[in-house]
């Protein structure tokens, strides 16, 4: 059999104190995330970095000083391999965003492996323009410079895709029996948010974070679910999608009805769940008097996951649908299945 290279993306994040700044830079230099001209935008990024690195670093202390997205994402990595391994030799590589492994180192190890064809993986359910969108423009730079001219496909978002459905919803029902003896709860999706302009230009991450949601909610079964979907991590002075996770936290106190949170667009542990979630949301539903706080954790390598990545991988290529045979918004002439 030929010899398969799989590259997971994720954003990445600092490995220490000193990496904080750094990443913000990268971050904050990243066309999707600030359009800018690229002289402008490297001073924007130098500014919003250090201004904000001593925030961040206070964030990341609370977890250990460092994130644990890098070794998380190689758990996956290795829990994939494993899933694909009779479908001959098969090597699954981690290319992060804005800190180590970048797309380059990850590009020169690929060519090292010398694969026959290349399958493109971003651990990003929900297509946005500024996580796979801008993860898959930065690997083809990388490809290009590494002299990679394998066959590559790409899994460009699988919001619905049964093996993640399959483990949000059994994650959501244990946190209902966790908060049921508080009362009847509302369990609510959580999303990292954008500013609207994005959604306004066309990117479909709100309509897809919906979807899945909408799905995961179905597949509970629960027939009078009490759900909604909201946003977190909003920063800066731009208007951001809504409603917000803390507006929701606020409104189930007004309505004393316990809450079961689920990190819907993350698949891995990381700041905004294990600090903004855990901690920071947590303290806010009791001053707001939430009868309950359940957060449920990211699918990570749970079975049903993992069998659902391997079935995308090995799909690769072929239309990844948002929702009963839907393609992407019409208003996202981006779309790579849609609108090839």
């Amino acid at each position: 059999m030929s010899r398969l290279a799989v590259v997971l993306f994720n954003l990445g994040g600092p490995d220490g104190p000193d990496a904080v700044r750094p990443f913000l830079f990268n971050l904050f230099n990243d066309s999707a995330i600030i359009s800018a001209p690229r002289p402008l935008r490297w001073l924007l990024a130098r500014l919003i970095s250090a201004r904000r690195a001593p925030v961040a670093r206070r964030i990341y202390e609370q977890i250990g000083g460092r994130s644990p997205l890098l070794g998380l994402t190689r758990d996956q990595a290795d829990a994939l391999r494993t899933r694909l391994a009779a479908d001959g030799e098969v090597r699954v590589f981690v290319a992060m965003r804005y800190w180590h492994p970048m797309a380059d180192e990850t590009a020169a190890e690929v060519k090292a492996f010398d694969p026959a064809r290349i399958v493109l993986l971003p651990l990003y359910p929900q297509f946005s323009t500024t996580t796979t969108g801008s993860s898959l423009a930065d690997w083809r730079r990388a490809a290009t410079g590494a002299g990679l001219d394998a066959p590559t496909k790409t899994v460009c978002c699988y919001p619905v895709q049964g093996g993640l459905i399959a483990a949000q919803a059994k994650l959501v029902r244990a946190g209902l029996e966790e908060a049921r003896p508080a009362g009847a709860p509302r369990v609510l999706f959580s999303a990292h948010g954008l500013p609207e302009r994005i959604i306004e230009k066309g990117d479909p991450y709100r309509w897809q974070i919906e979807r899945t949601a909408q799905a995961a909610a179905r597949a509970v079964g629960i027939a009078d679910l009490d759900w909604r979907v909201c946003y977190q991590s909003r920063v800066g002075p731009l208007t951001w999608i809504g409603p917000s996770t803390v507006d929701e936290l606020r409104r189930a106190g007004t309505d004393r009805v316990p809450v079961v949170v689920v990190p819907i667009a993350f698949v891995s542990e990381h700041s905004e769940t294990l600090v903004e979630l855990d901690i920071e949301y947590k303290a806010l539903a009791e001053v707001h008097g939430v009868p309950a706080y359940v957060r449920v954790p990211a699918v990570g390598t749970d079975e049903d996951f993992i069998k659902g990545l391997a079935q995308a991988v090995r799909t690769a290529g072929e239309s990844v649908q948002p929702a009963d045979g839907e393609g992407c918004p019409p208003t996202f002439a981006g779309c790579p299945h849609c609108n090839p």
